[in-house]
């Protein structure tokens, strides 16, 4: 990519984004696309636009840059707050970086020629670098003594990350003990999660083995179990009596708005019963639905009951009356061996993953082995097709392939607009597909809980997109450019591919923008959602509950969101000291992102689950694993510049190994288990353990009309003593 190309890449990228800004602000004002632009505040029950009154498109700036984080908090959630602790973090890092590294390196490169010799020497292959480069460590001449600056530099940018990490991790944890320590009461703080229950002994039934157990070991706090069941058959026919439902809903509306003045008594919905309701009986609608949903309970009843008698599983809640016994209870070892009684800290009832609770524990280690096999040939298959997509959607290496496009690409207007797009969007495109597919491996571990398996599938993606991207683009172009080379020469490999990493900064540069200017442009302007939620009104809600779900906002998505950021931040790490330039794009990104994201948790996003700051030690452990690439990276390519002072770098990657595990050590064990000094504080009120108890009931074992002695069998008969409010 010549320097043309860079700045039209640049420049459409941020009229694009100019242009989706005065878009957000233009369709945010306009009250029907409130649940579009404020659905959070909405469904809490505030006024969308106060504060905005000016309608300023600027106003939603002020409103992020001056909310608190107990704002985020109050709206978001604990792991919202965390997730900007985060980008501050990054940002951080890389502004502090900027103040040595841009006055410094960047004038230190330019003044010399390293480029030019290189190719008087024939030691470069002409058209590998552009006037971008010439910024770049690069141009530096080859044991150079200017390549102090650049070493020294390394240890800079290494020792902010250390003090930024470290505070982040303190104030973390912080909020977190500060968020449990409430004195709300939260149905999981009074449970545990049991596992791996042995077989039933003679006589007993699972629920007196599972009370006689815990009964006797806390005999003053146990207050009863829930034994885990398969629910697949009462799930199904509840979610098909929850569509009858809906489906009486919307034909109740039908018929509600055919009523006029003209013909007040309406006309009654109809539908064909057959395929697609293309064919068969044709049927009134109301009275259908009514016939479906009444034989439908009736059959949820009797499943339940067979479902809470027969299909009992060697998994089960225990419930405490006090927390602080709840959180000792989850961090002991209740028997002699790992693979019986094992317990987990219960995470909230709507994060369940129900048929992994009763999953044994060898299925569970032969699982997450099967699991990492084939995301680990995953990463290398995906390797193979990401580093083409590199090596062809140059236009270079593309009209090689196909040459004739040449024409084509020719012309001006087409080459530059080619050469400013094609690689970063097919690449973007490319790793859509993703994560989808790595929840679902995450999940296939025999993972308990929505969050653990959202964080699981995140470590995954951050390696996969690192190895794949990073590392796929940057060795697979040079391998492209430089494979006549290095089949003439085989010894040439190391060096060639080396020298050729600066040349894959424009790239990323590149990369970057589109991913802030153009990314933050839709995620601000929220067009795709306001398109979809208005087309689903028109044509497909009939009713209230349709169209509350059509503008109904997700998360955060941090799965992928955060192994995205991470892949920007270890990009921008990487490339730092080599090009200088990049800097300033990380920090765009991530100070743009904090500020976008910070209107979006304030009045669109609504939490899914909450789990207290629990994926802060998976991103400070990527932080660790892309500081420790920076490091290798900068030591290697150090050795390409044959700089002979160029072991004086050995000792940061040990520094960084020291650093995590003091961290880890200090740290980690208050994010696995709730500290007891946290869980003893006191509450507001006594807790209504029934309630606490009901709230695990899965929504399809739960009926209006279901007897409280039908529970009897999945869930103890310990007696009730002691007043509960």
């Amino acid at each position: 990519m010549d320097f043309s190309s860079f700045l039209v890449s640049l420049g459409t990228s941020f009229v694009i984004f100019l242009v989706l800004m005065l878009i957000f602000a233009w369709l945010s004002s306009k009250p029907g696309n409130h649940v579009i632009y404020y659905p959070n505040r909405i469904l809490k029950g505030l006024d969308p636009t106060v504060g905005s009154r000016t309608r300023s498109p600027f106003a939603w700036i002020k409103e992020a840059l001056s909310s608190s984080e107990k704002d985020v908090i109050s709206m978001s959630g604990v792991d919202s707050a965390v997730y900007f602790v985060f980008l501050s973090t990054v940002l951080g890092i890389f502004v502090l970086s900027a103040v040595v590294l841009l006055p410094v390196l960047m004038p230190v490169a330019a003044t010399d020629d390293g480029i030019k010799n290189a190719k008087k020497n024939d030691t470069l292959s002409v058209g590998t670098f552009n006037e971008l480069d010439r910024l770049s460590m690069g141009n530096v001449n080859l044991g150079s003594n200017r390549l102090w600056a650049f070493l020294l530099a390394t240890y800079w940018v290494s020792f902010v990350a250390y003090y930024l990490t470290w505070k982040a991790y303190n104030h973390i944890s912080a909020l977190r003990a500060e968020a449990l320590m409430t004195p709300e009461v939260k149905a999981e703080q009074f449970a545990i999660v049991v596992r791996d229950i042995p077989p039933v002994p003679q006589g007993q039934t699972r629920k007196e083995q599972v009370d006689s157990f815990f009964r006797k070991i806390y005999p003053d706090t146990f207050y009863r179990s829930m034994i885990v069941t398969d629910n697949k058959e009462v799930n199904k026919l509840w979610e098909e009596l929850e569509g009858y439902k809906r489906k009486l809903e919307r034909s109740e509306a039908v018929f509600a708005a055919s009523k006029t003045e003209a013909k007040p008594e309406g006309t009654k919905p109809m539908h064909k019963t057959g395929f697609l309701g293309l064919i068969g009986d044709k049927v009134d609608s109301i009275e259908f639905y009514s016939q479906e949903i009444n034989e439908l309970v009736r059959k949820l009843e009797s499943e339940q009951k067979t479902t809470l008698r027969e299909k009992q599983k060697n998994a089960a809640f225990v419930f405490f009356n006090n927390r602080a016994t709840a959180a000792s209870a989850a961090q002991n070892l209740h028997a002699k061996i790992v693979d019986k009684w094992t317990v987990l800290p219960a995470p909230e009832p709507r994060q369940l993953i129900w048929p992994n609770l009763y999953i044994d524990f060898i299925q569970r280690q032969v699982r997450q082995y099967v699991v990492y096999v084939i995301v680990a040939l995953m990463i290398f298959f995906y390797m193979i097709p990401i580093g083409i997509i590199s090596a062809i959607t140059t236009l270079n290496n593309l009209t090689k392939l196909l040459p004739f496009l040449k024409p084509v690409v020719n012309i001006s207007a087409v080459k530059i607009v080619l050469e400013a797009y094609l690689p970063q969007l097919a690449l973007i495109i490319f790793l859509a597909v993703l994560p989808n597919l790595l929840l679902f491996l995450s999940k296939s571990e025999g993972i308990p809980s929505e969050g653990h398996a959202e964080r699981a599938a995140s470590g995954k993606y951050f390696y996969f997109t690192v190895l794949n991207v990073f590392l796929g683009v940057t060795l697979g172009g040079a391998l492209f450019k430089t494979f006549k080379d290095i089949q003439k020469d085989p010894n040439s490999l190391v060096p060639l591919l080396a020298s050729s990493l600066p040349g894959s900064a424009t790239f990323f540069l590149t990369f970057v923008a589109l991913k802030f200017f153009v990314g933050y442009g839709l995620e601000l302007s929220r067009i795709v959602p306001l398109i979809i939620f208005h087309l689903k009104k028109k044509f497909l809600c009939k009713c209230e509950a349709d169209v509350k779900d059509a503008w109904t906002p997700g998360d955060f998505g941090y799965g992928t969101r955060i192994p995205g950021d991470l892949l920007i931040f270890t990009i921008g790490l990487c490339y730092s000291i080599m090009t200088p330039l990049i800097i300033p794009f990380s920090v765009i990104y991530f100070g743009l992102g904090w500020l976008i994201l910070r209107n979006q948790a304030l009045k669109v996003y609504v939490p899914a689950y909450e789990t207290y700051g629990r994926i802060w030690p998976h991103i400070f452990n990527r932080i660790i694993a892309s500081l420790l690439l920076y490091q290798l990276t900068m030591f290697g390519f150090f050795g390409v510049k044959k700089f002979f002072y160029a072991p004086i770098l050995i000792p940061l990657p040990i520094i960084s190994l020291i650093f995590a595990f003091i961290c880890h050590t200090k740290f980690y064990r208050a994010f696995a288990d709730t500290a007891l000094e946290v869980a003893c504080n006191e509450l507001k009120e006594v807790p209504n353990m029934e309630q606490v108890f009901r709230s695990f009931v899965p929504p399809s074992l739960s009926s209006e009309k279901v007897d409280d002695d039908q529970f009897e069998d999945a869930r103890s008969q310990t007696s009730r003593t002691g007043s509960f409010a």
